[in-house]
């Protein structure tokens, strides 16, 4: 009896041992633990930091429940960081038996970087004076000391910084003087004073600056501005980008902002660090009583970081969401970026051009890297899956030197002041930024990282130079099936350098991504961008498309779907839906790349499979569209005659540079010189032509009275991937009743003789479009490139008599220009190479 009954206490001991055994693999935390618990579903941990910890812990001992891998599950709640969470080597896992942070079933656990303010006052008083309207509480101290953030968050909502401007809109200034580095602006509004801690804000080109501002000197209606150093010399001795003055388009646009005399409007914040109080003014229906007040604290919420012999691999994030990220460096060292968000340390112009590896090179510099509020450095096999990161100040996911074979899929990136996802190295902080990356150890690059199935959407609110994704010196990398909104500047950039050098960048893959409504306060922007040579490397598939309408642009004209910048080379550019064919191709490579079918005649299919997959797809619930946001109208065919003499074909070409015209070609007949293309503002074009060209006659042929596109009209179509157009002109004769006549039979012609478009259809013609201005007819017909008009045109008579009977009715509306044969009536005008 005694033996049975110390055999079953055995075995209760083994059936104990055994379940604990088993659910030791799991470490439990939750905003109601304690670190001191065990980390079960009962009594689990208080934070993230104890559980990481304890796995730690059952790898070193080799405790046998891990065989499967280690889930910490995170129970609902925010989790409030007091310093960073450390992902070391020691706590890596294996292909079979991973580390995995994780949510619990139906939870959102939140990793926050920030602080909540409570405790608001109405009424405050500012300088003596009580402000009815605006709310004040005690500014939150750490160590004895207020903390220092630029941003604040009320309910979610980014709050804005107390600004010099109404809304969305910006000054613009009146000059900057390098030599002395100032700054003129206008300066009307004499309540704003000056404080100390103020900035600018100021858009320069394809970036933006902050500057701490030194002095302000009022001289009437204007002011100059001195700034602090050391962003005072780097913003006045770097050449690009640089503030511009531009009488077409206006001069740099900007802001003034952090003083408290621009506190004016609803939804304005200002931390008054002298007398330790922080000011809100609040929105329609927000009640600070009641409100979420959150202002970020910690630049970093997690660090993932080996090293080149023993990285980071198998830990993996999923359904975490990490929040309220801070940004400190413009306000201790102004930040004037080159590109993507990479701020210049040291910058200024060559005196005299060249570098060893770029003949033509002016512009030195060297860069440093944004904070991010996940950071990861060599570092393998490793997962983001699921997760959120949303309401951050600067970057928010950063893989930069060392890592490979990680995959991050399915994630939300939402309301993020830098780069969404910052990949690869851009420069070493030693090294100038546009030489090639060409290193000795393979394990230092970013290499065979996967992004796919991402929402990325309101990025780059703080820093609008920066983009969804920005990729700098990376090999094998897949950006596949993302999708883009509501972007300032560029969707995707990949490559670094401005170089066609080899360098360590090849075989990178950019396929299937949904990008649209980017450019929202920048332009000499792209939905993807290029830079620097990459061989192997493809762009497909992807569907490009509305594009806002910055009012702050230096060039409003420069905004594209595909842009291949200095020294691109290597890619593989086809089968991208693009709305028009609005492409650059800038300096690139000797060794070039390929265009095939990038329009928006590809398969529509490429349209529809673009983007988001399954089971991520929920995520486009989360798109933000800024609807109250212009977008680009879009270019429409122009045809624009000069009439005159002596031509000067490099001057013309060279006064349109600024336009860019959609399929800009020339043709010229005598002395009629005709340009078409696809034009934004033709009037304004006119204006220009007129200025350098005073004594020619310029006309505009707006008028479109007949338009036939291929695409839409015949059946089966599969539109040429490229064209060439052969551009006649002729006059109507001089009977305005026949003139009508000739303009009624064209606006009928698809429903009354819809022989003429399947003749059309037959010879293969692209499109056919006649423009008028007043009497004068121009015709455009555009056929496959490398057809023969005379072997094309036969075919739209064939087994087709009304096509002739057409040609034969519009004989009697139809006579020559002036200068033409009496025999001639349609004159054909020879194309400018």
């Amino acid at each position: 009896m005694r033996l049975s009954i110390l055999h079953k206490i055995f075995l209760a001991f083994l059936v104990t041992f055994s379940v604990a055994s088993a659910s030791a693999a799991e470490i439990w935390v939750s905003t109601t633990g304690k670190d001191t618990n065990p980390g079960t579903k009962e009594n689990p941990l208080a934070t993230v930091h104890m559980a990481i910890r304890k796995a730690r812990e059952l790898r070193r001992l080799k405790d046998p429940s891990i065989k499967d891998g280690i889930h910490i599950i995170v129970q609902n709640g925010t989790y409030y960081l007091n310093e960073p969470l450390f992902i070391r080597p020691e706590d890596s896992g294996t292909a079979e038996s991973p580390t995995t942070i994780e949510a619990d079933i139906n939870a959102r656990p939140i990793i926050s970087g920030g602080f909540e303010i409570k405790n608001w006052k109405k009424g405050a008083t500012i300088n003596g004076v009580k402000k009815a309207n605006i709310w004040v509480a005690d500014a939150p101290q750490k160590a004895g000391e207020i903390i220092n953030y630029r941003q604040l968050w009320v309910n979610g909502k980014k709050a804005i910084r107390a600004k010099s401007t109404s809304g969305n809109q910006m000054d613009r200034i009146l000059s900057w003087d390098s030599a002395t580095e100032t700054c003129w602006i206008p300066f009307k509004d004499k309540s704003i004073k000056y404080e100390p801690g103020m900035e600018m804000f100021i858009i320069q080109w394809w970036s933006t600056a902050n500057l701490r501002i030194k002095n302000i000197e009022v001289q009437k209606d204007s002011a100059r501005l001195s700034f602090e150093q050391p962003e005072s010399r780097i913003q006045s001795e770097h050449p690009w980008p640089a503030p511009w003055i531009s009488k077409n388009n206006g001069n740099s646009a900007f802001f003034l902002n952090n003083g408290v005399s621009m506190l004016n409007e609803p939804g304005e914040w200002f931390l008054d660090k002298k007398n330790a109080k922080i000011y809100y003014i609040p929105r329609e229906r927000e009640d600070l009583t009641s409100a979420k007040v959150t202002v970020p604290v910690l630049e970093n919420l997690v660090e993932m970081k080996g090293t080149i012999d023993s990285p980071v691999h198998h830990f993996n994030f999923k359904g975490i969401s990490f929040q309220y990220s801070n940004w400190l460096r413009p306000s201790q060292q102004g930040h004037v970026p080159l590109q993507a968000g990479m701020y210049l340390l040291d910058a200024y112009k060559l005196k005299v051009p060249g570098t060893p590896n770029q003949s033509n090179l002016e512009n030195q510099g060297w860069v440093g890297r944004p904070r991010a509020a996940v950071e990861v450095n060599y570092a393998h096999n490793n997962q983001f899956e699921s997760c959120r990161f949303e309401h951050l100040s600067s970057t928010g996911l950063d893989f930069n030197k060392g890592t490979n074979h990680n995959i991050i899929k399915g994630n939300l990136f939402k309301d993020i002041g830098g780069n969404a996802m910052s990949i690869g190295v851009f420069s070493e902080e030693a090294f100038e930024a546009h030489l090639p990356l060409i290193i000795k150890d393979e394990r230092e690059i970013c290499s065979d990282e996967t992004i796919a199935d991402n929402l990325i959407t309101n990025v780059a609110n703080e820093d609008w130079g920066c983009l969804a994704i920005a990729a700098g010196f990376v090999k094998n990398l897949t950006i596949e099936h993302n999708e883009i909104s509501d972007v300032a500047y560029s969707g995707i950039s990949m490559g670094w350098g401005w170089t066609h050098t080899k360098n360590v960048m090849e075989n990178n893959k950019i396929l299937g991504n949904k990008i649209h409504h980017y450019a929202k306060h920048l332009h000499d922007v792209s939905g993807i961008y290029t830079l620097s040579s990459q061989p192997n490397s493809r762009i497909e598939e992807n569907y490009i498309d509305k594009v806002y309408n910055s009012p702050y642009a230096h060039d409003p004209f420069l905004w594209l779907y595909l842009y291949t910048d200095e020294g691109s080379e290597g890619f593989t550019i086809k089968n991208n839906w693009i709305a028009e064919k609005k492409i650059l191709k800038n300096h690139n490579g000797p060794k070039g790349n390929i265009w095939e079918r990038n329009d928006p005649y590809v398969s529509t299919k490429i349209k529809e499979a673009a983007g988001i997959r399954a089971p991520y797809k929920d995520l486009e619930k989360e798109v933000v569209i800024d609807e109250k946001w212009g977008m680009q109208e879009m270019p429409k065919p122009y045809a624009i005659e000069l009439i005159g003499s002596d031509f000067d074909i490099e001057k013309i070409k060279s006064t349109l540079v600024g336009f860019r015209i959609v399929g800009q070609e020339l043709y010229q007949w005598k002395n009629h010189l005709v340009i078409y293309g696809k034009m934004n503002q033709p009037e304004r074009t006119k204006r220009k032509l007129a200025l350098a060209f005073p004594s020619l006659e310029i006309k505009i042929y707006d008028n479109l009275v007949y338009d036939f596109q291929n695409f839409e009209r015949c059946k089966d179509s599969k539109p040429a991937s490229e064209w060439e157009n052969i551009v006649l002109t002729a006059n109507l004769v001089d009977d305005p009743k026949l003139q009508k006549e000739y303009v009624d039979y064209h606006i009928t012609q698809f429903e009354k003789w819809p022989e003429i478009a399947k003749g059309f259809c037959n010879a293969d013609f692209q499109q056919l479009q006649v423009f008028k201005n007043g009497r004068q007819l121009m015709l455009v017909i555009s056929i496959p490139k490398g057809e023969n008009l005379d072997k094309l045109n036969p075919k739209t008579t064939e087994n087709n008599p009304r096509v002739d009977d057409w040609n034969n009715l519009m004989k009697k509306y139809q006579t020559g220009i002036e200068g033409a044969k009496p025999d001639e009536t349609w004159i054909f005008l020879n194309k400018i190479n």
